[in-house]
């Protein structure tokens, strides 16, 4: 058995890619790397199908390389899937690099296709160099330990069986077995990040130890395991500091303010709603100062509360409404509330807990209306005979910036109710003229 098609089956097995009866998407460009993973699981015998994306970045050189890809698939006689995508206009309409556009577009593409055509994992080429290569790349973007772990073998849906191989080894594997592939004349390029690394960072290094290649990985792998250590740690400090409350994360001040390293804990805790080291500098120097400061990352929002760092997700919220018609019962989201009418019988009680609002039903007009505050918005209290606005209301009640955002208001004819939760309007109170009563409760799963 040739050493290649050995080796790729032993690091199949060594990280358990895959099982030899499932089906698996291959990647497959045209390059050197993804035409010998190609023949690699054509050897081996695997149920395979060929995706190929043409960004329509190189003119008749992309028309080309789809047209070497199909051949290919025809050949092997598996199943073949290509798609054409405006590269530079997604680019430019995100606002993001075109190398990003394109990671974007085709990982998202690649999952449309093993979902429809039940395929158990998606195969992509990377290889020993691409491990170095990205090391690099992250350490010049700046990066969290994270990114100096190298490239998995596997994560969900997303498996890199050509990860054990280096491209010297690929290059002679196309060789030995007379292997076509297409060149990507960009590859040539030192316009882009990756290429530079390849082309002028790397090759010096390999001048000064002969065997740079095998000591970066062994050293990404020390790493790797430094890493398992490292999050652990962060885990267990996570769930004294961090807590989550109805759809917001909170991180408590007064603890986050005794942990140290700070700025490495502040980072991780707040990395998966995409903030960087910038905005934990920022937010850091922002911890001592008033209530109210906002920090925002491309998807979240983090508010320096009184005693809370507050994150919750950048939603447009103010103009939803949910309507409420007359006889209806049940109500989903978003709140779960369920409503019924009873008549006010002699020696009825109300309930003395704000979850729960009792309502005049002849004083209140259908359909009612759940909303999210606005500007202007005001309401009588229960028990008090002078309206207040409802900004005074929840300044005066300590709420914060979001948790006013995240209230909702039961209206009708667009006069407040009930502040849901919290507080009814004096209006629609019971009284001794009350005959019918409008129930209001939380609806337990």
């Amino acid at each position: 058995m040739h050493f290649m098609i050995r080796e790729f089956q032993n690091f199949i097995d060594k990280n358990q890619l895959f099982d030899r009866k499932q089906k698996i998407l291959l990647t497959v460009s045209g390059g050197i790397d993804s035409i010998s993973m190609l023949h690699l699981f054509h050897k081996v015998g695997i149920d395979i199908g060929v995706a190929h994306c043409n960004f329509m970045l190189r003119g008749e050189e992309s028309d080309e390389d789809e047209i070497f890809v199909r051949n290919m698939a025809a050949m092997l006689a598996v199943p073949f899937y290509v798609i054409r995508f405006n590269t530079w206009e997604y680019a430019r309409q995100e606002g993001i690099s075109i190398e990003m556009a394109a990671r974007d577009l085709r990982y998202k593409w690649f999952e449309e296709i093993r979902v429809q055509y039940k395929y158990d994992y998606i195969a992509t080429a990377h290889n020993l160099n691409d491990v170095v290569e990205t090391f690099f790349l992250n350490i010049v973007r700046g990066t969290g330990i994270k990114g100096l772990t190298g490239i998995k073998p596997k994560s969900n849906h997303l498996i890199r069986p050509m990860l054990f191989a280096s491209r010297r080894q690929i290059e002679a594997y196309c060789l030995e077995h007379d292997l076509h592939f297409r060149e990507d004349s960009s590859n040539a390029s030192v316009k882009f990040s990756r290429n530079k690394i390849r082309h002028l960072i790397l090759p010096v290094l390999e001048k000064i130890n002969p065997n740079f290649l095998q000591t970066a990985v062994e050293n990404i792998q020390r790493l790797s395991e430094t890493e398992q250590i490292y999050f652990s740690k962060v885990g267990e400090v996570k769930k004294q500091v961090c807590f989550e409350k109805e759809g917001s994360f909170y991180i408590d001040l007064n603890k986050m303010k005794e942990i140290e390293p700070q700025s490495s804990y502040l980072y991780e805790f707040l990395v998966p709603f995409n903030f960087s080291r910038d905005n934990v500098a920022e937010i850091i120097e922002a911890m001592d100062g008033i209530p109210g400061k906002q920090f925002f990352s491309s998807t979240h929002r983090l508010l320096k509360d009184r005693n809370y760092l507050i994150i919750t997700g950048i939603k447009k919220q103010a103009d939803l409404k949910y309507y409420i018609d007359e006889g209806m019962t049940l109500i989903n989201g978003p709140v779960k509330l369920k409503l019924r009418v009873i008549k006010k019988e002699e020696g009825f009680k109300l309930p003395l807990n704000s979850q729960i609002a009792c309502l005049d039903y002849d004083r209140i007009t259908f359909p009612l209306i759940l909303r999210h505050w606005q500007k202007g918005d005001y309401f009588r209290p229960l028990g008090m005979k002078d309206i207040k606005k409802l900004s005074d209301y929840f300044i005066d009640n300590k709420l914060s910036l979001i948790e006013k955002e995240q209230a909702w208001l039961l209206t009708s004819e667009n006069k407040i109710v009930w502040i849901v939760g919290r507080r009814l309007d004096d209006r629609y109170k019971i009284t001794d003229r009350t005959q019918n009563i409008l129930v209001i409760e939380p609806c337990q799963d």
